[in-house]
């Protein structure tokens, strides 16, 4: 009788005691990830530049293909939108020509064509976005406008002769990128003959591909914005300045700029 009495207060203890469930571990959800990753992405002033760019060219290319009759409401309000938007991405540029100042004196040259080249590119990107400053005070009110023409004519300017030197850069980078290609397929294939491991070295293949993809992306989009630049110099005259096919660089530019920002998040 005094088991059975112990073994119903013990019994009675253990149901006393809550049972601690162990939590299961539960991985983000694929949507939580893109939020955070969009909220990181949109944080940056180029995040949000780049979809206002995208923005801006997408309607200019429907205004330029003359699919929306001149009257229709629509076409005017994308006018209007496309300046406006085209105003609010000048703003964007504030202060941004510091970055091509500390980006000359980072840098570590070893011949005076990489300094000439540096020079031209950053330079010439720096005037560029200083100049937008002055730009976009001018259309904002705050400096007289008739000083708007040539301040964007100094701007195109400057634009165009930074994209010569940025190009050139990306070149020599692009030929470095390739012989550093050939060079670690030969150590695959020949560690392969011998029988040896080869993961690192497919590891670091990968990666260098994806930097080869990237730098011939980013001479891609140096090419569509220099045509652009190389446009406004020009007043919009000559064949290179048609308004569908410049809406069309500005549009391959800010996909392919919203995708270097996307991965680099």
């Amino acid at each position: 009788m005094d088991s059975d009495t112990s073994k119903t207060a013990a019994d009675s203890q253990k149901a006393a005691i809550p049972k601690i469930q162990t939590p299961i571990s539960q991985s983000p959800s694929k949507d939580t990830d893109f939020l955070n990753h969009l909220e990181a992405y949109l944080a940056k002033r180029d995040g949000v530049d780049k979809i206002l760019k995208i923005s801006r060219y997408a309607s200019k290319i429907i205004l330029s293909s003359n699919t929306l009759p001149e009257t229709l409401i629509l076409t005017q309000r994308l006018k209007s939108f496309e300046s406006s938007v085209g105003l609010s991405r000048k703003a964007f540029r504030l202060g941004k020509f510091v970055q091509d100042i500390n980006s000359i004196r980072n840098s570590h040259f070893d011949t005076k064509q990489e300094i000439l080249l540096s020079v031209i590119a950053y330079g010439g990107e720096g005037l560029y976005y200083f100049t937008e400053q002055l730009v976009w005070l001018a259309k904002a009110g705050l400096i007289d406008s008739k000083h708007s023409k040539q301040l964007g004519k100094i701007s195109a300017w400057a634009e165009f002769i930074g994209y010569i030197g940025s190009i050139s850069i990306k070149f020599r980078d692009l030929k470095k990128l390739n012989e550093e290609e050939a060079c670690l397929a030969s150590s695959i294939e020949v560690a392969g003959l011998r029988g040896n491991g080869v993961g690192e070295e497919e590891k670091r293949m990968g990666k260098l591909r994806e930097k080869l993809v990237m730098k011939k992306l980013s001479i891609v989009q140096d090419f569509a914005d220099g045509l652009m630049a190389l446009a406004d110099i020009r007043d919009g005259k000559g064949r290179l300045s048609a308004p569908l096919l410049l809406s069309s660089a500005g549009l391959l530019s800010a996909l392919i700029s919203t995708h270097k920002n996307w991965i680099s998040c």
